[in-house]
């Protein structure tokens, strides 16, 4: 888990190196999306998806909202925080697309 936010540069840039964050945050870029849907995108078991979740939560990038039915349903979607960082996330993006594999 993620320690005080007193430097939350530092902490999402830390964060941003776990495996599926980046994909998280970028796909969340669309609009609310499901946990299934999450992980689907993101290749990770529904443990290590829910830990990442409650990170980025901490650091008030995403929002978790939660419906009253029956099966249950949780979106999730960024924060104003959140989609403030899409400027930086399109530019990982495309640098990644230019990247020799």
């Amino acid at each position: 888990m993620l320690k005080s936010a007193e430097r939350p540069v530092e902490q999402l840039l830390e964060l941003m190196g776990h495996k599926g964050v980046f994909t998280i945050l970028h796909s969340l870029q669309g609009g609310p999306l499901r946990f299934g849907v999450l992980q689907q995108l993101t290749n990770l078991p529904p443990r290590t998806l829910s830990l990442r979740l409650k990170e980025l939560e901490e650091l008030r990038l995403i929002s978790r909202t939660e419906y009253n039915e029956v099966p249950p349903r949780v979106d999730y979607a960024l924060t104003e925080r959140g989609r403030g960082l899409k400027p930086a996330l399109e530019a990982l993006a495309q640098w990644e697309s230019k990247v020799p594999r």
